[in-house]
This record gives C-alpha cells, sequence and structure tokens, in this order.
C-alpha cells in the first residue's frame, strides 16, 4: 500500500492558527525559542545548506547549543549569519558520536574553549571515557615487563579524547542537567548502530515537553517513551527521525505512533527524518506540522503572526538540495541491508 493510503485513516487535525513567518507559537507561557543552525534544507538565503544538524534552543533562562553540524566553516558561517553569540552558552549537548553532529565542535572551542559539553558516555568513546583497571584479567606470573603498567595500574583508567582540553560531562542515563532540561539516553539497537549512545533534549515546560532529537539511532518511538517518564504530554518534537532510507510502511507506523499512540501535539522535522516522512507528517499533523528548515526560528512564546502548515515540507530548489545531500546518506548501510532483505529468498 502507498504511503498516502496508509496514512489515510491517521487524519489531520483542523484548527488553524496563526504564526509569523520566522516563527511558530507552541507555549502560551513560555518566550524560549529554537533556531536551526544546520540542515540541508531551509528557505533563507544568506544560510549555507548541508547534512547535519545544530540547533540553538534558548528555553527557561538558558542558551543551549545541541549539536554543531558537519562542517566547521559552514556552521561558522551560519552561525554568523544569524548573528548568534557562542561566547554566551550555558553548556552545548553533543547528541552522538557522527561526524555530521560534532564537526562544528572545534569553531565552538575557539571561541568559548571553557563551555561546559555534555556528551555520551561510552567505552573507550571519542569524548573521553574512562574505566577501573580491575576490567582486564591478570596474571602475576609474569615479569613486569610483560604486564600492563608493569603490573601496577592506576586504579582508573582515563582514555583520551579528540579534544583534550575541553570541558566534557560524561552521561550515562537519562539525566536532569538544569531545572526542567532533561537529557534522554537511551541506546540503539538498530542495525548498524548497535550499542550507540544517543542524547536528546528534553526541556518540561508548562504546556508539556519540547524534545530535541539529533538523529533518533535508538528509533524516535524508543526516546518519546522514555521521555514520556517526564511528563506524558508532548508538545513539541524537532530534529531528525532517521527515517531518510525507510519504506513507506515503516513511516507509516512511526507517524501513527507519534500521532495517535504518544498522542504527540506538534512536530518540526529535520535532517535525517527524509522527504517521504516530511510529506507524511505533513499529512497527519496538518497544521500542527512545524517548517523547520535551516535558518528557521521557531517560538515557543506567545507571539503568533502566521498561519502553520500551509506551506509545502519541501519545495523547489529547497527539495532539490536537500535530496542532493540526502542521496550521500547511508553511513551505516542500511540501503544495502534493505536491499539485502528484498532480494533474499524466504
Amino acid at each position: 500500500m502507498k504511503l498516502h493510503a496508509a496514512l489515510f485513516f491517521v487524519g489531520v487535525l483542523a484548527s488553524a492558527t496563526i504564526v509569523s513567518p520566522t516563527a511558530v507559537s507552541l507555549a502560551a507561557d513560555s518566550k524560549g525559542q529554537v533556531t536551526i543552525l544546520y540542515d540541508a534544507f531551509g528557505k533563507d538565503a544568506a544560510m549555507k545548506k548541508d547534512w547535519g544538524f545544530s540547533a540553538l534552543v534558548e528555553v527557561l533562562g538558558k542558551r543551549i547549543l545541541f549539536d554543531t553540524g558537519n562542517d566547521p566553516e559552514v556552521f561558522a558561517s551560519n552561525v554568523k549569519a544569524k548573528n548568534v553569540d557562542l561566547t554566551n552558552l550555558d553548556f552545548v549537548v553533543l547528541s552522538h558520536r557522527h561526524s555530521d553532529h560534532m564537526a562544528g565542535l572545534s569553531y565552538v572551542l575557539t571561541v568559548n574553549p571553557k563551555v561546559k559539553i555534555f556528551a555520551p558516555k561510552e567505552g573507550f568513546g571519542i569524548y573521553g571515557s574512562s574505566l577501573p583497571s580491575c576490567f582486564y584479567r591478570k596474571d602475576e606470573s609474569l615479569p613486569p615487563d610483560m604486564r600492563y603498567y608493569g603490573g601496577t595500574p592506576p586504579e582508573v583508567m582515563k582514555f583520551g579524547t579528540a579534544w583534550q582540553n575541553a570541558n566534557f560531562e560524561l552521561i550515562d542515563k537519562t539525566t536532569e542537567v538544569a531545572p526542567g532540561i532533561t537529557l534522554i539516553a537511551p541506546v540503539s539497537d538498530a542495525v548498524g548502530t548497535k550499542e550507540l549512545k544517543e542524547l536528546s533534549l528534553a526541556v518540561n515546560t508548562p504546556d508539556g515537553v519540547v524534545l530535541l532529537v539529533g538523529c533518533s539511532h535508538p528509533g524516535i518511538e524508543k526516546i518519546v517513551e522514555a521521555t514520556t517518564a517526564i511528563n506524558p504530554k508532548i508538545r513539541l518534537i524537532m530534529g531528525g527521525f532517521h527515517l531518510v532510507v525507510a519504506p513507506d510502511d515503516a513511516i507509516a507506523k512511526v507517524v501513527t505512533a507519534l500521532k495517535d499512540t504518544f498522542k504527540v501535539e506538534n512536530v518540526a522535522p529535520g535532517h535525517c527524518t527524509g522527504e517521504p516522512t516530511f510529506a507524511a507528517l505533513q499529512q497527519a499533523f496538518g497544521d500542527r506540522y512545524v517548517y523547520a528548515g535551516v535558518g528557521t526560528t521557531v517560538s515557543l512564546g506567545a507571539d503568533v503572526d502566521r498561519r502553520r502548515g500551509e506551506n509545502p515540507a519541501l519545495e523547489g530548489s529547497d527539495l532539490a538540495t536537500y535530496r542532493s545531500f540526502a542521496s550521500r546518506e547511508d553511513p551505516f548501510g542500511i540501503r544495502a541491508w534493505t536491499l539485502r532483505k528484498r532480494i533474499s529468498p524466504l
């Protein structure tokens, strides 16, 4: 069944809201906003497009940089185009270890070298890690010159990071890092990314959770389910849903789960969500689908000036650009794995 047919019964919420050209109001009592600094599609001519993701989150009195994109020069250009002051950040969140989400960190550190950076804790991870030396077996019958550390290892073995002087704080489990602001930390069990830990940013507002996802490698449904433990009301999900090469039936399943099972109120997908998923989400969510291309600022406050949901998910040069970048996106062999499934004998 084609995706549009599979989603026919999902329906569209018909209530229209007036919003502004650059901002979408979602929460009556908040003045927060999220600005997309890095993505492969967008309408802002001043912003460079590239595969990757970054967003500046300004909410609950905090300024948070979520991911840093794929290329330091592109990231720096976009930051300057939006007049974003990176010297005034409360902290940075790196969702996971893939380069299209963390490469711009080198630029961040040139202007704010001491900023706190939350990143996933992984064994021998690129952000640094440590292990108690008791993790390995020892043999005291060997001479010292054949034993690790001459037979007297440190109690804790520390491993390096690609950014030696950076102020990392590694997150091993779901953790509230500021009042109302929680990092969700599930682990992927998907093909190609097994054991990859990914952080998502959940902001618990009076009107429900605003959830930012980087790439959703553990699965967007798994991330949302974990978030409902904070607050079952999900006001908005932004970022990459990792369905860029997913078949129609898988997309339909996720869309239905977000809308009907988790009753997500608004979606603002980007990055690796994928063209067919953009279209499917727009069809399902109607005026609760929020366009979030690079350069867009989504307001979480009460100022509302323009209509939501009336523009195509992607069109014209925006669509062509996204397709160009997305055609390169298969770092985990998903297309090959899908092809093997299709041609393998029953």
